[in-house]
């Protein structure tokens, strides 16, 4: 018995729904009918990297080293390609399994034999069982993706999706993770609603229909589950961040060139609508925000100001993150009564509903925490913001973009009509299928990792 999943890297849960129901999707129809379909949230940031470690960890990424898909290493303990700057991008993606907390086990450690293709973390893969990162495939992908080849990129995708298959057909693996990303890269080069993207989405019901296939030919139970890590939003505006805060006279780090700049602030844009903002890079240890409130809040204030900024990220403390928008500030805390939602002059996160007449939610599980946030414009919010503020690589301030727009308007290979990484529904709601019936519904993306572990358990 195999364990499968397919990522499909970008898909939203209302355009894989109107897929499968005007019958363009029938394999992933049939695993609806048969198991279900879910409406998850996935992590912040929404970007992929990041929000592959809740399938591969059951964690969050920031409580396990991987802040984001860009980030800043105050320690400078480990330097890489873009020193003490991190860019999970091209050839530097494969960094992230020495980055990722060696305490805490992957799924393919705990597998027998697993195998994968096209995912951005693979550590505890044996020689051999990660497809397409050989040394020979990297000018393939690097041709195919800096020049925006769409149809370069779905004929990649077939065929390793195809080598896949034959290994699963011939092998028999435990475990198999599948990044089918095409669906992210032509939603960003054409929009998520563009008929390209629904072609991707064809590539994951082909896989999903050669794997069911294959195992009832062979008489072999399979679990199958297909999971999306962010979803996507059109864009029609762009802030160039780290060309705004070199405005404003600050020395600024920036990608693709994080060696020059200054030392006042390192600008780590993701998906691109996210940020995280390093502050005061000569100090050693992270300072967390009330020892830079005195310099940095007209900077934050400032940037809420603008169009392209919706929230700002203040990590007082452990456990204490002060949240702003224009309209207003609250504060969201967790301790042993768990968590607790404080507005103190405005209510950002937009849970009105619930507070009461303090002015707070309070004593919150994670349960009743996603339930609380289910019906905002920031679904599980209070979970998320403190999984990403507490993790010691985090921004000093985390930036969340508004509907719209993203936070780099330079340098990317491919213009980016659709973005994703911020807190908001439409890049944190993501899809979540399996071909057997769940006891529960599921909540967050963090639980394909039990699933997944349970499914293997059962075939051995």
């Amino acid at each position: 018995m195999s364990c499968v999943i397919l990522v499909a890297d970008g898909a939203r849960p209302d355009t894989l729904r109107a897929a499968m129901d005007a019958g363009h999707l029938p394999a992933l129809d049939a695993l609806r009918r048969a198991g279900g379909a879910h409406d998850v949230t996935s992590v912040f940031p929404s970007v992929t990297g990041p929000a592959w470690v809740p399938f591969l960890t059951g964690r969050h990424p920031g409580t396990v080293g991987i802040p984001g898909i860009r980030w800043w290493d105050r320690t400078g303990a480990r330097a890489y390609a873009h020193g003490t700057a991190r860019s999970y991008v091209g050839f530097e993606a494969l960094r992230q399994d020495g980055d990722l907390d060696p305490a805490v086990p992957t799924l393919f450690e705990l597998a027998e034999r697993p195998l994968a293709a096209l995912t951005p973390l693979g550590r505890g893969l044996p020689d051999g069982a990660r497809l397409g990162t050989a040394i020979h495939h990297w000018p393939r992908l690097a041709w195919t993706h800096f020049r925006g080849d769409i149809a370069g990129w779905l004929r990649l995708e077939r065929a390793l999706a195809a080598q896949v298959a034959d290994r699963v057909d011939a092998g028999r693996p435990d475990l198999v993770v599948f990044g089918h990303q095409c669906i992210d890269k032509l939603s960003h080069l054409r929009g998520h609603g563009a008929p390209e993207v629904l072609e991707a989405l064809r590539l994951v019901d082909a896989m999903a229909a050669r794997l069911a296939d294959d195992a009832a030919r062979r008489g072999d139970p399979l679990h199958l589950i297909v999971v999306s890590d962010h979803g996507h939003s059109p864009v029609t505006g762009h802030l160039d961040l780290a060309g705004w805060l070199r405005a404003m006279g600050l020395g600024v780090r920036a990608h693709p060139f994080p060696f020059l700049g200054g030392d006042d602030v390192a600008v780590m844009v993701g998906g691109n609508a996210m940020a995280h903002l390093h502050l005061e890079l000569t100090r050693p240890a992270r300072p967390w925000w009330p020892r830079l409130a005195r310099r940095w809040d007209p900077v934050v204030t400032a940037l809420l100001d603008t169009d392209a900024v919706e929230l700002a990220l203040l990590p007082i403390a452990p456990g204490h993150c002060e949240i702003r928008a224009r309209g207003g500030r609250a504060e969201v805390v967790r301790d042993r009564h768990g968590y607790t939602y404080r507005a103190l002059d405005g209510d950002p996160l937009g849970l009105a509903s619930a507070l009461g007449a303090s002015g707070a939610v309070e004593g919150l599980d994670a349960d009743a925490a996603h339930a609380a946030c289910a019906a905002t414009p920031f679904p599980d919010a209070l979970v998320q913001v403190l999984a990403l503020a507490d993790g010691p690589r985090a921004g000093d301030v985390i930036l969340s973009a508004a509907l719209g727009w993203d936070l780099r308007a330079r340098w990317e290979p491919i213009p980016h009509r659709s973005t994703h990484g911020s807190l908001r529904a439409a890049h944190l709601q993501v899809p979540l299928l399996t071909s057997w019936p769940l006891a529960r519904p599921p909540r967050r993306t963090t639980e394909v990792f039990d699933l997944a572990r349970a499914a293997m358990a059962a075939g051995r």
